[in-house]
Formats: structure tokens, C-alpha cells, sequence
């Protein structure tokens, strides 16, 4: 799940000269901020299929590559494809990858073949790039990022985080900006819920390591692809619980050359303080609420985090334990509003909530719960980031989505693929602790261990 802001629309009209006609996502970003490949829907608004999964949207780049049309490059590649079996069998790969990848969360969409439509040869170079810059296995596109690069000025210093969590793995791939910041780069989310039956077994199921691997190599070649010199890999608390995350620490050396950081619960709410409060103009103390799948941090601080506490319920972790109908019953949900009760009393020995001025509520529960709140027509960063969500909306959403199917939750247009069966929990968990701390409103941010994680890669250069 890439990102799509409302200022992004008009950049990309403006890039294609025309009114986009298919819902779309930013997946990479030129140094300068604006959209280098969007992701398209496999149908357009009509219904219509749209075969161009990646596409390259930034006019430099696209003029670059159609240099390279223009001095025939199309014909002598599919006459090295012709002659060499090694080629042919990587670029045959890459179309059936590119297909998988377009039917991720569309079945019945790979049917639109492989990169750019087609399914043998190469037919477009701009879609071949699209795809290696989008973390696509495309030897194609990496010989034509050969001929172009660079494309645009760029710093060094450019690195990689990926987060990855109970439910979802996201990743910010990022540029050093001059005033200790940084530019963003690439930021996606996809839930392969890792945490599957980690609560009750102990360990990572095999299926939900072969969903989170294949994931994160896509993510690593799109770093790559972005030129980060150095990627970090943050696990939380899925990984702590599992006592066979060798596996998981094997895949991310073998793939991105670094060791699996596994990161203990208080470290996980210090870098969401860190992501969350950087250049907050609120009342401190500031109390931030990190709800994730597996646990869910509480920390206090004003400039620097200060008393911290991981609490083990998150919103995968209390729905594979509570949840046995759909929607919940209200014995479900009293048991589990029950259990958050206690959980929190045990937090308020270690954290001093009550004496924060302003709650910062981060991670996908929260922001999700925003969305629909203000009724938002796609789910929108900008339109989220560091707005006023109110008790009152907090439990009237959590009402709305405790009466609603799995199904009907996943239709929501704000709602991640993946996220519609344990949003219940996770809201619960949002309004308990506002109405328990006594805070009529939360301050919801975008911002979180992610950018915490690159806050800190950037401190420790």
C-alpha cells in the first residue's frame, strides 16, 4: 500500500498533461519529493482492465528512457532475448513476477499479463524501469537504469528502514536533507500479518514468513534501485515472542546485508516518540500511544522520551484471543475492553499518563480510525497527519466497525488490505486508553517508529 496525497493528484495531472484515469499510489519519489512511479489499479474507473501496473510518471526520467526507444534499444534487446537463453529466462520471470504482483489483492488481475501487458519480449522501457524502480526483479529495467542514471542530482548518504511489525511491513527509503532531516524517497505498508498465531503457538508460521520474505525482497531491490547505500531492518513484537526467528534473521541478512534488529519494547516507544514529536508544536508533556499488533507502547516525555512501558496487547494479539464472531459479540467485547483495563492499570505503575498534556496516538489503528471519522474518500497522509480525533468519534467509530463484517470493514475506502479483521480490537484499544487517561481528544500522526528508525540511522552517520 503506497502512499496517495491530495498534492500528489495534481502533481501527477500536471506530469501526464491529462486527468489520471485509474486509482493510483506513489511508490518512489524523485529527490525532490515529487512522484518518480506511481501504482496503478489493475482496472481503470470504468472497469476497464489497465494492464501498466508501474508507471513512470516524472517527465525527466520518461524523456531519458525514450532516448533510449528512440535509438532503437526495444528491438536489440528482444534480439538478445531471441539468443540468450539466461536473458530470456529472467525477463520471462520478471513478466510472470510483474503479473503476481498486479493480482495481489485483485485476483483474477495477473490474467492481464506480464510487464506492461505483454508477457514475452520487452514491449515498453518505461514500464520495465517503473517496475526495477518499484523493487521489481526486471532485468530489463536495471540494464535501461544503467544507460539513464542518474537522472536527477542526488545526496549521499541515502539508506533504508523497514519496520517490521506483528501485522504489517513498511518501508521509508529516505535522502539526507541539509538541515539533519531527511527527503523521503519511497513509503509503503503492506500487512502480512507475521504475528499469525505467534500469541498462541510461540513461533512464526511458515506461510506468514513466505508472505513477509517475499515482501521484503521487493523492498530491498526498491532500495537498491533508489540507491540507498545502507538498509536497517527493525522487528518488534512478533519477533521478540517467536522462538524461531533465526529463519526471519537469515532472509534479512541473505537480502539485505545487514542483521535483523530486534527491538525491545522500550526502545520500540522511544523511537515512536521520536518519529511522532519531532517539530510538534502541542502542550508538552506529551504522552504518545504506539497501538501495533502484537503490543502497544506508552511513553511520556517533552524534548526526549522519558518513562516508557510496552503493554502485550495489540490489535492481532487481542483478536486471535477475544474474537471468535462476526462481527464481535458484546461479551467479546467486554472481555476484551476488560483485559485492556487491567493491561493499562499495570502501564500506569511505570508511566505518569495522567500527567501529559497532549496525547499523540500513532500507527495504522489510530490513523485508520481518523480516516473514517472524517469521512475521508481514500486514505490520505496529509489530510490525517497531526488532526484532532475526539472520544466522542473515537467510540462512535468503534461502535461503527464493531457492528460491521470483516467483509464490510474491508470495503471502507480508507482500510489496508489485511486490516479489516482486527481494526475492532486495535479501536478498542484507542478509546480505552483516551477515555481511561482522560483525554476528550488525540492528536493523530503519521509519523512514527519508522521515521523514529530514520531519525536515528541519520544520528548515528
Amino acid at each position: 500500500m503506497g502512499e496517495l496525497r491530495r498534492s500528489d493528484l495534481t502533481l501527477v495531472r500536471e506530469q501526464l498533461g491529462r486527468e489520471p484515469t485509474t486509482p493510483f499510489t506513489v511508490v518512489a519519489r524523485c529527490s525532490d519529493g515529487h512522484p518518480l512511479v506511481i501504482r496503478n489499479e489493475p482496472f481503470d474507473a470504468e472497469g476497464h482492465p489497465f494492464p501498466t501496473l508501474f508507471w513512470l510518471t516524472c517527465p525527466t526520467a520518461v524523456k531519458a528512457v525514450s532516448r533510449l526507444e528512440s535509438e532503437g534499444a526495444i528491438a536489440e534487446l528482444n534480439r538478445r532475448i531471441e539468443t540468450d537463453e539466461d536473458l530470456a529466462a529472467a525477463v520471462a520471470r520478471a513478466h510472470e513476477e510483474y503479473a503476481l504482483e498486479r493480482a495481489r489483492g485483485h485476483p483474477g488481475a495477473e490474467s492481464q499479463g506480464g510487464v506492461g501487458g505483454t508477457r514475452t519480449g520487452v514491449k515498453c522501457l518505461h514500464a520495465h524501469y517503473a517496475n526495477h524502480l518499484a523493487g521489481g526483479d526486471d532485468p530489463v529495467g536495471a540494464w535501461v537504469a544503467e544507460q539513464i542514471e542518474q537522472v536527477h542530482d542526488e545526496r549521499p548518504g541515502r539508506f533504508a528502514v523497514v519496520d517490521q511489525g506483528t501485522n504489517s511491513i513498511r518501508l521509508l527509503v529516505a535522502e539526507p536533507d541539509a538541515n539533519g532531516g531527511f527527503v523521503e524517497l519511497a513509503r509503503d505498508m503492506v500487512i502480512t500479518r507475521l504475528g499469525q498465531g505467534v500469541d498462541r503457538r510461540g513461533v512464526i508460521a511458515p506461510e506468514a514468513l513466505e508472505r513477509t520474505v517475499a515482501v521484503l525482497a521487493r523492498y530491498v531491490r526498491r532500495a537498491r534501485a533508489l540507491h540507498a547505500e545502507r538498509i536497517r531492518v527493525g522487528a518488534t513484537a512478533a519477533v521478540r515472542d517467536a522462538s524461531n526467528r533465526d529463519e526471519l534473521e537469515r532472509a534479512v541478512r541473505d537480502l539485505a546485508g545487514s542483521r535483523l534488529e530486534v527491538i525491545t519494547g522500550e526502545h520500540e516507544a522511544a523511537l515512536s516518540f521520536l518519529g511522532a514529536t519531532r517539530g510538534l508544536d502541542a502542550p508538552a508533556p506529551f504522552l504518545v500511544l504506539d497501538i501495533g499488533g502484537g503490543s502497544t507502547e506508552l511513553v511520556v516525555g517533552d524534548e526526549a522520551p522519558g518513562p516508557a512501558v510496552s503493554v502485550q496487547m495489540g490489535s492481532v494479539r487481542l483478536t486471535e484471543r477475544f474474537v471468535h464472531n462476526d462481527p464481535p459479540v458484546p461479551e467479546e467485547l467486554d472481555a476484551m475492553r476488560g483485559f485492556v483495563e487491567s493491561r493499562l492499570a499495570e502501564a500506569e505503575d511505570a508511566v505518569p499518563a495522567r500527567d501529559a498534556r497532549t496525547l499523540v496516538a500513532v500507527a495504522g489503528t489510530s490513523t485508520t480510525v481518523q480516516a473514517i471519522a472524517l469521512d475521508l474518500e481514500w486514505y490520505d497522509p496529509e489530510a490525517i497527519h497531526r488532526t484532532e480525533l475526539s472520544l466522542p468519534d473515537a467510540e462512535r467509530v468503534l461502535g461503527r466497525l464493531a457492528s460491521m463484517t470483516t467483509p464490510q470493514r474491508a470495503a471502507l475506502r480508507v482500510m489496508a488490505p489485511g486490516r479489516g479483521d482486527v481494526i475492532v480490537a486495535g479501536a478498542l484499544i484507542l478509546a480505552t486508553v483516551m477515555r481511561r487517561f482522560g483525554f476528550d481528544r488525540a492528536l493523530v500522526s503519521e509519523t512514527d517508529i519508522l521515521d523514529g528508525l530514520a531519525f536515528e540511522t541519520l544520528s548515528a552517520r
